[in-house]
């Protein structure tokens, strides 16, 4: 007995030896991670409750497997940041999980945001040229090589190209590992992420959706099947599809910020108003709380992302009181991080413009400043177009024409700017600006016909293109200032179409609606005018709107309606 103590006592020395001998061979790190600028530090959540379920099979040791997923689970709500740590944390305790490689050059990549930066780039590359080094198994090593193509070239390839060749990558893997959960969800994201954002057929979009859903109903608190049916459907013409999931992602992963903030895409197609501000308010919360463990002295983006979209709800309520509120908030800003993220460039510059257009406060709309906060305007040309844009037809329906010209010419040069960098998409949403202010000063002008002919030319332009998913809608659509270029050259019956054509698809907008009720009055249609104002005092029955219209709609409503 004494002897099979003592073999037992040896047997687990030994395996205590072994243990520590693969922890000290584990704990050596690559030599060439110390080029590399990696996010470390204790994850800053601010919930303990979940980021949604995943699981995920890889090449790593088994003690690791739970920081990973909840990495996956961080990387599919797009808390970039977090995501990162979390996978730097399993490089530093495994150092030859390929996947954690992966994992970061993942996190740098914002598909559905913007390009990244030169530094994002060589960062990337540098994750993968490590990762391709480390012992694999097939599956990550098809992962690797996937993200490595859209690193690859860099220099030489446009990031167009490079996201078009990681899609093909994703399709291969996915096709040859069907049984792959996460395979399909990201290669469903990579359709997405290359879908042309001019294809009014949504091919694309489509065929992510039907992935995704197909994986939903098996897998319903998978953050990145939710998440990404969101974006897959973020159109007016395919909202509908992704109203049940959208209401479903919130609940999927309450923790991250991100996630409380995506169903309101779905609810700003569907006019779906104070779904879209509850929703909206929980998002900006969290991400006031995660603010305040990272940088308390500035404004995490994502606050700001979900403040962009609470205004334009709130406006489309007709309550100028709450979205008042939120831009002076916005303009006490002094910082954000990250420093220059598109989100954030893009609503700061929106929010006060749409305040005045919105309430058609052309006086101020033609003083209207650029944001004091310490951004790099002038890299920023789509940004500034929307400050201009917003001056210009506040200088044009104040008669204010050679002023109104003046802002006319920067839009053209910001214009160029954009084709210049080869961004066909933004230069393409300038363009429609450019279209609508020179429709305006003509219409200014006197020369009527010019400006209806420009004016329709801006609206065909925008029907021809999708929304960016930063923005919850155009400042002000081409379809509703075709109707009010209509109204004032009383011509209500054509207005009160081009108003509709509008509704159609920007449902739920205060000024499309009583656009449409005060085009059909003036056509005499008092029955569609009754049905409109009804829709506007139902639209704005909480809000406690000031707004004058209302007002007309409800002595409208009031009086007695001919038969």
């Amino acid at each position: 007995m004494k002897t099979l103590n003592i073999t037992i006592q040896i047997v687990v020395l030994i395996l205590i030896l072994f243990i520590s001998a693969c922890k000290d061979k584990t704990a050596k790190q690559n030599p060439a991670l110390a080029s590399i600028d990696l996010k470390r530090g204790e994850l800053l959540l601010c919930s303990t409750e979940q980021f949604g379920e995943v699981s995920f099979s890889l090449d790593c040791n088994y003690e690791v497997r739970e920081v990973f997923d909840l990495a996956i689970s961080l990387l599919h709500s797009f808390e970039y940041a977090e995501a990162e740590k979390a996978f730097v944390k399993v490089i530093d305790a495994d150092p030859e999980c390929a996947m954690a490689y992966w994992g970061v050059a993942m996190s740098i990549y914002h598909s559905l945001w913007a390009a990244p930066d030169p530094e994002v780039l060589i960062k990337g590359s540098k994750l993968i040229d490590i990762a391709q080094t480390l012992p694999n198994t097939g599956i990550t090593k098809q992962y690797i090589d996937a993200i490595g193509s859209f690193y690859k070239d860099y220099e030489t390839k446009t990031h167009r190209e490079r996201e078009l060749f990681y899609e093909k990558k994703m399709e291969e893997l996915y096709l040859s590992n069907k049984e792959d959960t996460e395979a399909a969800v990201f290669y469903a994201l990579a359709i997405r992420s290359a879908a042309d954002p001019n294809d009014t057929t949504y091919t694309k979009q489509k065929k992510s959706g039907k992935i995704l859903e197909e994986l939903f109903l098996e897998q319903p608190n998978h953050p990145g099947i939710a998440h990404y049916i969101i974006h897959s459907y973020d159109y007016p013409e395919l909202a509908q599809m992704g109203l049940q999931t959208a209401r479903r992602y919130a609940e999927i992963a309450p923790a991250s910020a991100h996630a409380q903030h995506m169903p309101s895409h779905i609810f700003t197609r569907l006019g779906l108003w104070q779904e879209s501000i509850d929703t909206n308010i929980n998002s900006a919360s969290s991400a006031v709380c995660y603010a305040e463990s990272v940088n308390p002295e500035a404004n995490w983006t994502q606050e700001i992302h979900a403040i962009d979209y609470l205004v334009y709800a709130y406006l489309q309520q007709g309550n100028n009181q709450k979205a008042q509120e939120y831009l002076e908030e916005m303009q006490a800003i002094k910082a954000v991080f990250p420093k220059q993220h598109f989100a954030s460039t893009y609503a700061l510059s929106a929010i006060p413009v749409r305040l005045v257009l919105e309430n058609k406060q052309w006086k101020k709309a033609s003083e209207l400043q650029l944001p004091s906060i310490d951004f790099n305007w002038e890299t920023l040309h789509w940004e500034k177009a929307i400050h201009h844009f917003g001056k210009a037809l506040g200088l044009s329906r104040n008669g204010k024409i050679k002023l109104a010209e003046n802002e006319l010419q920067i839009l053209k040069t910001l214009h160029q700017n954009l084709l210049d960098k080869k961004d066909k998409y933004q230069a393409g949403q300038v363009f429609i600006q450019v279209n609508t202010t020179e429709a305006w000063i003509e219409l200014a002008k006197g020369n009527n016909d010019k400006a209806l002919s420009l004016m329709k030319l801006a609206v065909k332009l925008e029907n021809e293109t999708s929304k960016h998913p930063v923005t919850p809608g155009e400042v002000l659509p081409a379809d509703e200032l075709l109707g009010d270029m209509l109204l004032e050259l009383n011509k209500p019956k054509q207005a009160l179409k081009a108003y509709e054509v509008n509704l159609r698809g920007h449902p739920g907008r205060f000024n499309g609606i009583y656009g449409a009720a005060k085009a059909a009055k003036q056509s005499g249609n008092d029955e569609k005018a009754t049905f409109y104002f009804k829709q506007l005092i139902e639209l704005t029955k909480n809000s406690n709107s000031d707004r004058p219209e209302l007002e007309e709609a409800k002595l409208f409503i009031a009086k007695p309606q001919s038969i």
